[in-house]
């Protein structure tokens, strides 16, 4: 406490003169080390806690505090702060990644003017972001509450204020040019009747900052208290139209596709417009969401400044985009893998059970291979061959291999993320749940493989003998397949790992195929291809385009998984490692080969429960590490932390033994998820079904929106009830106003969220109330560009109306100050 108040008192001496090592000194005492923090929780909240008792005890030392900050930072270029830092950079991976690796063995120059050189000074300790993240958010809010800035010093408010103002006008600009970009239009066409959005916003960020500053006479330094608050309403409407747009877009993903580029420009978007609302609130007269915006962004610029050299943090960020861009994509491949009724129960089964069948003689087929005499690739190319064909045609025959954990999958344990509603508690139990369903799903697809696979191979080996005379294969072959089934003294755990990689890697380029296929209008293009067009019939051609759309990603991943489950043992045979594959299907065709053909003497029953044992070691690491990779790429994309892992592991533990059952037979009731129905499809909705009009009517300008208040999601609303209220209120303002022309009940349209409302003012006793109604379509509310309209003179009310319908977005006297 004594340490604290010397450097407090330092603070408030040298406020005027600020030196950088002084308030690294202070944040220096108040931080708690890894290793006190192990020992001891609590203690972590000590050291702020008594910070805030010295400044509620002295508050000429808060006072001083708060402007030895803002001087500090009047000596650094500030603007990239707000701009650019927590923000996705532009920039290509390859570029970045140059750049970093550049770093370690030429550092790059620092910008000894810029305001992140300083937080990277001010923060260097090497687990300052878990530290700050620990803290308690109530001690956060009683700080930032304390730390005030007297009168005497609105100099400093006012520049500060002045650069938040001219990082928000910066921001709409790029939001923008990001909106109305030409590669976001080319890809989505629909865009152009949304741009309006785009323009409108800018248009209402430049009008807000210029009566935000002319009202608080921030050009002269100041920062009064106008008698009316400058009210960013309708930003905050338009920024929620963007970022509606943006929703709008993402819905739509499944049937257009998107690019990494186009990701990229999307995560941007909407990063931008979050700054902008957060940069809006440090302006705003709500003190409570100012201090939560104050504490939002600092912990968001902390942890950028601290990672901005990081190479894993780059391949962390690309990565999560990546995945981003795969859970976005439904990828449309024709199997299912999730099913929560006997219905999807059984038809899973029938399903595994065509691939087991197929898979039985494409083992017999491989086994048949080793007979000729061929060089390491050649081996390659055959055994590739025969699983990456097998699986195609098991794929075209509608069968299904175990274990496989399509983007299909990914995408519904992502859609429960975060279409889910509620706490995160809920939605983690929601997910709990639907990993029972693919874990019994899972199950039974493997028991339809093994369950036809093995005896169909046992079947298979006898017939052989029976026709030819000679065992399909020698006793030495024998115990081999089957030494390579044992867990204890071969690495039959470990390549199944690497299978089980190998089958979640699978998924992944299903959908990105899938993703390629309809970002690049295959079909389509495939359907007007002179050259087949020559040769076939055009109706053929068309269903050949069909089948290739619907189809690339499923007969591309399993192509490709077959490729790199044939070539894995050559690649290690190259390069003299001990690498191979385990699949639990192909295991259990093999493990009936083995048996049959053993010589008698080695045959015991201790032999069988080894080999038997291996096989369901196999499955259950093949569909782990599948599934473990799938469901880190699924969360990792909609930002789930590690340490919620914990929280999700109880509940399937409780739920594994409470009711068992649930992970191999059939629910009772089937679960219901978002975006996911009985059968394990995905249910995409660009929007509601009642819905005629799209967001905004083509070619229609947009007006500037007055105070809206926009009403919560989900909340219904009685129109019938509402018209009630409008007509007494109507008829309360008659009685108020006997003898005047009564006052006439204006009428507009807000669309959000896809959905259109009618907005009812209804101005009583100087007041204005707003309501909103749901209404079919739009009407005399927004007049097309280029358009006019014949005005009766004879009816004073519609010429109102129309003159306001038509009144243009509000120029700004005065273009934005940006810094010198």
């Amino acid at each position: 406490m004594a340490e604290l108040k010397d450097i407090l008192h330092k603070i408030n001496a040298l406020s005027d003169t600020p030196e950088p090592y002084v308030l690294k000194r202070l944040i220096d005492t108040l931080r708690v080390s890894e290793t006190e923090y192990k020992d001891n929780p609590a203690c972590i909240n000590e050291q702020i806690r008594a910070l805030n008792e010295l400044l509620r005890k002295h508050p000429e030392y808060a006072n001083g505090l708060a402007i030895f900050v803002l001087t500090l930072l009047n000596k650094y270029h500030r603007m990239s702060l707000f701009t650019d830092t927590g923000i996705l950079s532009d920039q290509t991976f390859s570029n970045s990644l140059m750049r970093l690796i550049g770093h370690r063995f030429v550092p790059l120059l620092p910008e000894d003017d810029s305001i992140v050189e300083l937080v990277a000074y001010l923060f260097d300790g090497k687990h300052d972001e878990r530290w700050l993240a620990s803290i308690d958010s109530r001690l956060w809010d009683e700080l930032v509450d304390l730390v005030m800035v007297d009168d005497a010093h609105s100099d400093l408010v006012a520049t500060a204020k002045n650069n938040i103002l001219n990082a928000m006008v910066i921001l709409s600009y790029r939001v923008s040019g990001i909106g109305l970009h030409p590669d976001l239009m080319k890809a989505y066409p629909q865009m152009l009747d949304y741009s309006a959005a785009f323009v409108a916003q800018n248009q209402e960020a430049v009008l807000f900052a210029n009566e935000y500053r002319e009202a608080h006479q921030l050009d002269n330094y100041k920062d009064v208290t106008p008698r009316q608050q400058i009210d960013p309403a309708p930003l905050l409407v338009m920024l929620e139209q963007c970022d509606n747009i943006v929703s709008t877009v993402r819905k739509r993903i499944y049937k257009t596709g998107i690019s990494i580029r186009l990701t990229n420009m999307l995560l941007r978007l909407e990063q931008s417009l979050k700054r902008m609302r957060i940069l809006s609130e440090l302006l705003a007269d709500n003190h409570k969401n100012r201090d939560r915006a104050i504490i939002e962004l600092a912990q968001a610029i902390i942890v950028s400044v601290k990672r901005r050299y990081s190479i894993g943090y780059l391949i962390n960020n690309n990565t999560k985009l990546l995945s981003r861009k795969i859970t976005e994509n439904s990828g449309r491949v024709g199997e299912h893998y999730i099913s929560t009724d006997k219905s999807g129960y059984k038809k899973m089964f029938k399903m595994a059970a065509v691939g087991g069948f197929i898979i039985a003689f494409m083992a017999t087929i491989k086994i048949l291979s080793y007979d000729l005499d061929l060089a390491p690739m050649s081996r390659a190319f055959v055994n590739s061959m025969i699983y990456g064909l097998g699986f195609v045609f098991i794929h075209i025959i509608h069968g299904t291999v175990a274990t496989k954990q399509p983007a299909m999958t990914a995408a519904a344990i992502a859609s429960t993320i975060s279409d889910s509603s509620g706490k995160k508690s809920h939605q983690l139990a929601k997910l709990s749940e639907l990993m029972v369903d693919i874990i019994r799903t899972q199950f039974i697809a493997i028991m339809g493989n093994v369950l036809i696979a093995m005896p169909l191979a046992l079947i298979i080996s006898f017939v052989w003998l029976q026709v030819s005379g000679e065992p399909m294969i020698g006793g030495d072959k024998a115990e081999h397949l089957l030494h390579d089934l044992d867990p204890f003294h071969s690495l039959a755990i470990f390549h199944a790992a690497i299978a089980g990689v190998f089958l979640f890697m699978s998924g992944l380029i299903a959908g990105y195929y899938d993703n390629l296929a309809l970002f690049n209008n295959i079909g389509e293009r495939i359907s007007r291809h002179k050259l087949l067009l020559k040769f076939l019939p055009k109706h053929s051609v068309e269903r050949l385009g069909v089948f290739v759309e619907n189809n690339l990603g499923a007969i591309m991943g399993n192509f490709l998984f077959g490729v790199f489950l044939g070539s894995t043992a050559t690649v290690g045979f190259i390069f003299g490692m001990p690498l191979d594959i385990r699949h639990i299907a192909f295991a259990s065709a093999n493990f009936s080969h083995g048996m049959f053909n053993i010589p008698a003497d080695d045959f015991g029953f201790g032999l069988v429960i080894i080999s038997l044992l291996g096989v369901v070691l196999i499955g259950i690491t093949n569909l782990l590490v599948s599934f473990s990779l799938a469901m880190i790429v699924a969360l990792r994309s909609k930002g789930v932390k590690v340490v919620e892992w914990k929280t999700l592991s109880k509940l399937m533990y409780t739920h594994l033994f409470t009711q068992p059952r649930d992970f191999f037979l059939p629910r009772p009731e089937p679960m219901k998820y978002a975006k996911i129905d009985s059968q394990g499809y995905m249910i995409h909705e660009d929007t509601n079904k009642t819905q005629k009009n799209k967001l905004f009517p083509k070619h229609f300008a947009v007006r500037r929106l007055s105070s809206v208040r926009i009403m919560p999601e989900g909340v219904s609303i009685d129109a019938k009830r509402l018209e009630e209220a409008a007509q007494k209120n109507e008829f309360q303002q008659k009685l108020d106003h006997s003898g005047d022309q009564p006052p006439t009940i204006d009428k507009k349209v807000v669309v959000l969220d896809d959905a259109e409302f009618e907005l009812v003012s209804a101005e009583s006793l100087g007041e204005v109330t707003e309501v909103m109604t749901p209404i079919g379509e739009v009407t005399e509310v927004m007049t097309p560009i280029g358009e006019t309209e014949d005005i009766d003179p004879a009816a004073p009310e519609k010429q109102d109306k129309t003159k306001n319908a038509k009144t243009p977005l509000p120029k700004p006297k005065n273009p934005p100050k940006l810094p010198e």
